[in-house]
C-alpha cells in the first residue's frame, strides 16, 4: 500500500461550502455542509482508487458512495486507526448493497439479489428526488375520501440515505387517487406517475401529517 501525503483542508465541495472537515487519513477528508456531505479525496487518493471503485471526480457523497473509499483503502493502517472494525464492515455491507457490480468486480465476491434489495428501493427514491411521493394514505372509510378513492399526502423527496430511507422538503400536497391504481403501486409511489386530483387537505388530517 503506497503512502499518501497530508492534503490541505478543502473549503468547497459539490454540496456547498464546507462547514466541518476531518482528515480521517492522509488525503481523505470527511466533510459536512449546510445540506449534505461526504468524502473528498486528494489528487493522489483519487488516482489510487481502484478502477472498479473509482467515481468521476474526487467527491464520494455520504449516502452510499463513501463506502467505496473505505473498501478501497480498508487495509491501510491510517484508515483503520480512525475506524472501528464494525464501521469497516458497515462500509463493505454498504458497498455490497448500493454498488453490487463495483463490489463484485473489486472483491471477486458474487452478490446475490437479496443482498441488494435496499439498492432497488434507494434507486427508486433517487429517481424520484424533486418529485412528490406518497407518505400517508387514507381509504374511503375516511369521511373525506370518496368511495373508490384513496386520499394521500405526498411530499417532495429531497434525498435518500444508504438504507433507502428518504428525507423530504417541507412541500406537500393532498390528493385523491383511484383505489385500484393505488393498490397496484410499487414500493415508491410517485404522484406524477399515477392519475390523481389535488385537493385541499381537510382540517381533520392536518395534525396527522408526517413532520
Amino acid at each position: 500500500m503506497p503512502s499518501f501525503p497530508l492534503s490541505p483542508r478543502p473549503d468547497q465541495s459539490p454540496w456547498g461550502a464546507v462547514q466541518q472537515a476531518d482528515q480521517i487519513a492522509p488525503g481523505i477528508w470527511s466533510v459536512t455542509t449546510a445540506s449534505h456531505g461526504g468524502l473528498l479525496l486528494s489528487e493522489a487518493r483519487s488516482t489510487a482508487m481502484p478502477d472498479a471503485l473509482r467515481l468521476p471526480g474526487d467527491a464520494y457523497e455520504e449516502d452510499c458512495d463513501w463506502s467505496l473509499v473505505y473498501l478501497a483503502f480498508e487495509s491501510e493502517p491510517a484508515l483503520q486507526k480512525t475506524s472501528t472494525a464494525g464501521f469497516l464492515q458497515l462500509a463493505r455491507d454498504t458497498a455490497r448493497c448500493w454498488h453490487p457490480d463495483r463490489y463484485a468486480a473489486h472483491t471477486g465476491e458474487s452478490v446475490e439479489p437479496n443482498q441488494s434489495s435496499v439498492l432497488r428501493t434507494r434507486e427508486a427514491y433517487r429517481a424520484a428526488i424533486g418529485e412528490f411521493c406518497t407518505t400517508t394514505a387514507w381509504g374511503d372509510w375516511a369521511d373525506w375520501v370518496p368511495e373508490g378513492k384513496v386520499g394521500v399526502i405526498a411530499r417532495k423527496v429531497l434525498s435518500v440515505n444508504h438504507l433507502g430511507r428518504p428525507t423530504y422538503t417541507d412541500d406537500e400536497v393532498c390528493a385523491l387517487v383511484d383505489k385500484d391504481a393505488y393498490r397496484e403501486r410499487g414500493e415508491v409511489t410517485v404522484l406524477s406517475a399515477i392519475a390523481h386530483t389535488i385537493i385541499d387537505p381537510p382540517e381533520t388530517i392536518r395534525p396527522k401529517r408526517i413532520a
